[in-house]
C-alpha cells in the first residue's frame, strides 16, 4: 500500500484564512482613524477599486432590493389586514347608522303627520306580529299602566294603521284595517261619500255599501269619517284603487311592512246631550206674535195620568121659596 505525501493544503489554508483576517483587521482599523491624510487616501481607494467591482455588487443590490421588497410587501399586507378589520367595523356602523336613519325617518314622519291638535297621542314600539292567517293584528309595549284604552285609533307615520283591541298592563293588541273583523266608516273625498271599509286579510280592503259609487274615481283620497264614534274624523286611510275584479278597494297609506313605531290616538267620545230641549234658546224679551199656552201644573195632570176618574162637584142647592103672606 502506497504512502501518501505531506498534506500541504491545511497548513496553506489556515495561512491563507490568517492572512485574510490580518488585512481585513488592517482595513477595519485604517477605516477608523480619523486624520485628513487617511480620508484622502480612503477616497482614492474607493475611486480606484470601487468602480470596477460593480459586477459584484449587483447581487448583493438585488438581494438588499429582495429583502426592502419583501419587507415592504410584508408591511403592505399587515396594512391591508387592518384595514380589512376597520372596513369590517365600518360596515357595521354603516349598518346601525341606517337603521338609526330609518327610524329617524319613521319618527319624523309621525312628528310631521297632521292630525286633529284636539288629539294627543302616546307612541309605541311594535314588538312582535302576533297575527296569523286569520287575524292581522301586532303588539305594542304600552298598555293600561300609560293610559291606554280599548278602541283608540292607532297611526304610523303616514296613515291610519287600526285600532287597539285587547289590553294589559304593559302591552297591547292592534287590530290592523285588514283584519277580517275589522269595519271602519270612511268617507272619500272629494265626492264626500260615505262608505264602510271592510278588511278581507289582504293588503287592499275592499270598500262596501257605497252611496253613488259612480262618483268615485281610483286615486281619491279616503279618511275615516268619524261615524258612530270608532275613529275621529279626518285621518287619513289610503287611496281608491279598482282591483281586478272591478271592485273597490283601498290602497292603504300606512307602511304595514315596515310597522317599528305607532301612534296611539287619545279619542274621546262625543258629548251626549240628555235634553234636546237645551238647543232651542229662550225667545227673547220683545218677542211679537201670540202668547205661549200655559203649562199645566203636574197636579193637575197626576189624576189624568193615573187614570182615575174625577167625581163631578155637587150642584148648589136652589133657593127655598118664600112662605105666603095671610092676608
Amino acid at each position: 500500500m502506497a504512502r501518501k505525501g505531506p498534506d500541504y493544503a491545511a497548513p496553506v489554508r489556515r495561512i491563507l484564512v490568517s492572512l485574510l483576517v490580518l488585512v481585513l483587521l488592517a482595513i477595519f482599523l485604517f477605516w477608523q482613524i480619523d486624520s485628513p491624510r487617511a480620508e484622502r487616501m480612503r477616497a482614492a481607494f474607493i475611486d480606484r477599486f470601487v468602480p470596477g467591482f460593480d459586477w459584484a455588487m449587483v447581487p448583493v443590490t438585488k438581494l438588499s432590493r429582495m429583502v426592502a421588497g419583501f419587507q415592504s410587501y410584508s408591511r403592505l399586507y399587515e396594512q391591508n389586514q387592518e384595514l380589512r378589520r376597520e372596513l369590517q367595523k365600518m360596515s357595521a356602523w354603516k349598518e346601525a347608522a341606517v337603521q338609526l336613519e330609518q327610524e329617524n325617518a319613521k319618527l319624523l314622519a309621525q312628528n310631521n303627520v297632521r292630525i286633529d291638535p284636539a288629539l294627543t297621542s302616546v307612541s309605541g314600539v311594535v314588538m312582535t306580529d302576533s297575527g296569523t292567517a286569520f287575524r292581522q293584528s301586532v303588539l305594542l309595549n304600552v298598555g293600561a299602566r300609560d293610559g291606554i284604552l280599548d278602541g283608540w285609533a292607532t297611526m304610523d307615520g303616514l296613515g291610519l294603521v287600526g285600532r287597539i283591541s285587547g289590553l294589559g298592563q304593559t302591552t297591547s293588541r292592534v287590530m290592523l284595517l285588514t283584519d277580517p273583523t275589522s269595519r271602519i266608516p270612511v268617507s272619500i273625498l272629494p265626492s264626500g261619500q260615505n262608505a264602510l271599509l271592510t278588511g278581507d286579510n289582504t293588503a287592499l280592503p275592499a270598500l262596501d255599501f257605497i252611496e253613488s259609487p259612480e262618483n268615485i274615481r281610483p286615486g281619491d283620497r279616503v279618511v275615516s269619517s268619524g261615524d258612530g264614534g270608532v275613529f275621529p274624523a279626518g285621518l287619513l286611510v289610503g287611496q281608491v284603487a279598482l282591483a281586478s275584479d272591478g271592485r273597490l278597494r283601498v290602497r292603504l297609506a300606512a307602511d304595514y311592512g315596515r310597522l317599528e313605531f305607532l301612534r296611539v290616538l287619545r279619542s274621546h267620545p262625543a258629548e251626549q246631550l240628555a235634553d234636546t230641549g237645551l238647543l232651542i234658546p229662550p225667545p227673547p224679551s220683545d218677542f211679537i206674535g201670540p202668547p205661549m199656552p200655559p203649562v199645566m201644573e203636574l197636579d193637575s195632570a197626576e189624576p189624568a195620568e193615573t187614570g182615575a176618574v174625577a167625581e163631578p162637584e155637587p150642584l148648589p142647592a136652589p133657593p127655598a121659596e118664600p112662605e105666603a103672606q095671610n092676608d
